[in-house]
């Protein structure tokens, strides 16, 4: 396989992930606040805490991605073990 298809390869399963992260991270964070809330009794506010924590780490997530594809497609010499 030449290494042009392994560039091309490596690029399509990182952006296959980004959408699944977000959407994976956003649904942890409002099962655990749902979860904690039935524990402690304080509905609705940790489910709307947990649900931001998990907004907010599904951005990171996909800002950290976007960085990385960046830098699979800016120089192709380059891996991730060479930084």
């Amino acid at each position: 396989m030449e290494e042009k298809d392994r560039r091309l390869f490596r690029l399509l399963g990182s952006l296959s992930t980004v959408g699944i992260t977000l959407v994976v991270a956003t649904v942890i964070g409002y099962y655990m606040g749902k979860y904690l809330d039935g524990v402690f009794g304080s509905s609705p506010w940790l489910t709307i805490l947990f649900l931001l924590f998990g907004i907010a780490a599904g951005f990171k997530n996909l800002y950290d991605q976007a960085k990385k594809i960046q830098n699979l497609d800016d120089d192709p010499g380059k891996r991730d073990h060479d930084r």
